[in-house]
Order: C-alpha cells, then structure tokens, then sequence
C-alpha cells in the first residue's frame, strides 16, 4: 500500500500551533482524531518522522515522540525497514458509529435521562448553593466565622509531621478525634459512647446514607417528618426505601399516627431536638414513646442532632441517645457551627456497628481529609471549639432578636412567626393564597435569599419562608426585611383575588 506523500492529505494536523506549546501531544491528538475519523485507514502508511517533521516545522524528535506515545497506545504499528502504519483493524473499531442524520431538522436529539439519573439531577438542583445574600442559610461570615485561634493552631498543625501527607487512614477518620467527639458529645448532648463508637463523616447528609446502607435494604418501611429536610428524604429516595411522612404537631412527631399508618417500619429519621424545618424539640412523652416502639419492634431511630448547640432560652435539650443507646445511631456536624465547607461530621452507633459504618464508609470515599482532621482534634482538645460555640451563641441570640424585632415592625398583620428558641433561622408563615415558591423567586431577583417550605411537605403543605440570620450584621437584616415586604406588597398587588395586606 503507499505510503502518505504529504501532511496535507492529514486535515487535522493542519490545526497544530507550534505557539501553543506540547507539540508533541497535539500531533498524538491529531493523528488520534484522523484515525477515528476514517481520515487515516487500516494499515495505511504514514509519512516518515524526518518528512512529517519537515512539513510540519518541527523537530523531528516531536514527531518521533507522538507516533511512540501512539505505538504505546495500539494506534500504530512499526515495520522494521518499512515505516509505520496506522494498526490494521483499529480504524474500523476506533470509528464512531453515527447516528442518521435527520436532513429536516438541525436540532440534535435530546438524551433520555435514566429514572435515577432524573431523580439525581433533582437532588442536584435542590443542593445548589445559593448567594451569600441577606436570610441564606447558613453563611458563617464576620462575627461567627472561626477567630483567629483556628488559623493559628491550623498552621501550626498542618507544618507538623502529624498531619503531613501520609498514606490511607482508618475509615472510621483519626482517632484523636474521635476521642474528642466523644468526650465532647457525653459532655454537651448526654450521648452514651466511647471514641470506638465514633465514625468521622463528611457531615450529617452523609452520615444519613450510611445509616440507611449499614441499617436497611431496598424495600424496607421507614418513618420521616413531615416536613422534613429534603436531604434527608432524597437520601431515603436513592435507597430505595418506602418511605412513610408522618406529621408533626407541637410535640414533635406524632409516633400514634405512625404506627397507625405503617406498624412493620424498621426505622424513624427525626430531628428530635430542633425539628427541621419548624423548631420545635421532641417531648419526653413522644420520645419515650418512640424509643418503646423501636425495642418493641427491633426498629432503629436516626437521629440528625440539628442545630442542637444553638438554643438561647436555658441548656440545650439532651439527645434522645441516651435514652436507647443500643437503638438509636447519632448523627452530628461540626461543620455547622464552624463553616460548612468543613464537611466534618460524625455518627456514633452500637459498637457491634461500627465496623460495617466503616466499610460503608471506605466505599464512599475512604475518609476525610487527615489534615483537617487533625487541626480539628487540637482545636476540641484545646477547649477552642467550646469556647467558639459559647462566643456565637451569644451573637447569634442578638441577631436572631433584631430579626424578631425588625419582622414585627416590617411584616403584615397575616403573616406570623413560628415560635421557636433555638437554631440559625426563623420561619415566616405565609397566608393562605401566596405561593412560597414564586414569592422566593422573587425575593432572590432582588438579592434575598429565602426558602420556601411548602417544598418540604408531603401531606398538607403549608406556605411559609425560613429567614437565616446568622452571618448578618443588624443592619443588613433590618434593610432585608424591609425589602421582602415590598416584595410580598408587589406579589399581591399582581394577584388581586388573594388576601389584602391591611
């Protein structure tokens, strides 16, 4: 067969920049493209490195170097005293199968999207962050950022030889930081543990699919809130769970009407001591009751301890672990409290657990990140993070009060507050007839960052909109609430049927 004459007969290497830099790889790529094309065909000879090198303007070690890389790779083949060709049967296998071509219309195809895949691209959405603008949830700037002992101790931490790059860790994460969870948690939140039954995770949400993998199968019955965090029913969803939504009154879940609406659960996902995203805490009566019906029913409780720190109304409510520490797995963050890019959490489960938490954990992603696990050991030895959590307490009471303050001043008479004592937002009650959603489209137009709850429902919904306030100054939530009431006067004023502001 011929060898090739000329480059030119070779369209892509037309395209090489000698400017651009990695000559060598450009010309790889263009052979590569010229193969799969059809440009180049089975057992055709290319032109010698010295006249290719030649007609490119290149060293001929260049072009030497991109037919090894390709040889390397099963494109081309050397012949002793012959030259080298394009290998004979890849062409044919390398070439795309194309789709016909519809001559009627221009527009390619839309993709169909597996039924995971769509329910994932949902949960992306869901998740996507949004601006560090006025009630975003939470934005730990300024005055609850970490001061600076967490940058000094950080620094000196990461120059030592403990957190220096090392090989894999333990799955169940460092340690010493398990050890400090622990003591930390027995201290503060009442929970029964020791370090063993510490795992580290990469936060709550995570430490919710592990409990779902290590707990349950495809198919099981489990209790959820209602409403409840989307994050933790999208979790229950991707497992494959039957999940029933249960509501809850004053008192937190209402554990009669579950068992009344699905007796064989074999586990309930609550947010006993600040329930997202209402606020209130679980009464004695309703966990007792809860932790009698999982010893009943060899059942599991989850509980996602949120925002459990952060009460401004007498000591944090005791965590419901410590009432059953053999049936409950408990999941906590630290990266709330901190920043949340952190991604730092934990679960403390039964000991006989942890070592599938762990092989759960290895299969996700091995563990957190060791150096951040040792900066955040030393800050938790040090008594730092207790001292931090005591500092923002008190600013997170003010602004939560000048947020209080500013909404009676600001809100109309139909739109009320849910009474809560503790946490990093509010929640605004919505009259009948506004739409939460489109009213959070609004504000976020104009700089506002609300959510709707309304989305967080799945038996009766109702309108409301959760205000954080942590990371902004008094006068940035004043100015904010005087312009969400413009907003929602705007809103009604489009929609004349709905209830009128007085």
């Amino acid at each position: 067969m011929p060898r090739l004459r000329t480059t030119i007969s070779i369209p892509p290497l037309r395209a090489i920049d000698r400017t651009a830099g990695q000559v060598g790889r450009q010309i790889a790529q263009a052979l590569r493209a010229a193969i799969a094309n059809g440009e180049l065909k089975a057992g055709e000879f290319l032109p010698s490195t010295r006249a290719l090198a030649a007609s490119l303007g290149v060293a001929r070690g260049t072009v030497m170097e991109a037919f090894e890389q390709l040889q390397a790779e099963g494109y081309l083949v050397s012949h002793v005293g012959a030259g080298t060709s394009v290998a004979p049967t890849l062409a044919e296998q390398a070439r795309p199968v194309r789709p016909p071509v519809n001559r009627s219309s221009n527009k390619t195809a839309p993709i169909q999207l597996p039924p995971r895949a769509m329910r994932l691209a949902k949960v992306a959405a869901t998740f996507t962050p949004m601006p560090e603008a006025p009630f975003a949830i939470p934005v730990p700037g300024g005055a609850v950022a970490p001061d600076q002992n967490w940058r000094r101790l950080g620094n000196r931490v990461r120059a030592s030889r403990a957190a220096a790059p090392a090989s894999y860790g333990d799955p169940r994460g460092l340690m010493e930081l398990r050890q400090a969870i622990a003591d930390y948690v027995r201290k503060s939140r009442a929970v029964h543990c020791t370090p063993e039954q510490v795992v580290i995770t990469a936060g709550t949400q995570q430490g919710l699919y592990l409990a779902g993998r290590v707990l349950l199968s495809s198919g099981d019955r489990v209790w959820a809130e209602d409403p409840a965090y989307p994050g933790m029913t999208a979790v229950l969803d991707d497992l494959d769970f039957v999940t029933t939504r249960v509501a809850v009154d004053a008192q937190g879940i209402d554990v009669d009407a579950a068992i009344a609406a699905c007796p064989n659960a074999r586990a309930a996902f609550v947010t006993p001591s600040h329930q997202y995203p209402l606020g209130m805490p679980m009464s004695m009566a309703r966990r007792n009751a809860l932790v009698a019906w999982a010893a009943c029913r060899d059942a599991w409780i989850v509980e996602d301890d949120y925002d459990s720190e952060l009460r401004y109304a007498g000591h944090p409510f005791p965590s419901m672990q410590g009432l059953a520490p053999s049936r409950v797995i408990y999941l906590g963050t630290l990266s709330k409290v901190l920043f949340p890019s952190l991604r730092l959490g934990y679960v403390v489960a039964p000991l006989p657990l942890i070592d599938a938490f762990a092989g759960a954990r290895a299969l996700l992603d091995r563990h957190s990140p060791t150096a951040d696990q040792h900066v955040l050991a030393a800050y938790m030895r040090e008594g730092l993070f207790e001292a931090h959590i005591r500092r923002i307490r008190g600013v997170y009471a003010a602004r939560r009060a000048t947020l209080i303050a500013a909404l009676e001043r600001h809100m109309p008479d139909d739109v009320t507050l849910q009474p809560s004592d503790q946490g990093m937002h509010l929640l605004l009650w919505l009259p009948k007839g506004i739409d939460d959603v489109q009213l959070a489209k609004a504000a976020l137009a104009e700089g506002i960052v609300v959510r709707p709850i309304s989305l967080m429902y799945a038996l009766k919904a109702r309108a409301g909109l959760m205000l954080g306030f942590g990371g902004f100054a008094p006068e940035e939530l004043e100015a904010a609430a005087v312009r969400l009431r413009g907003i929602m006067d705007r809103g009604r004023r489009r929609q004349p049927d709905q209830v009128r502001l007085k």
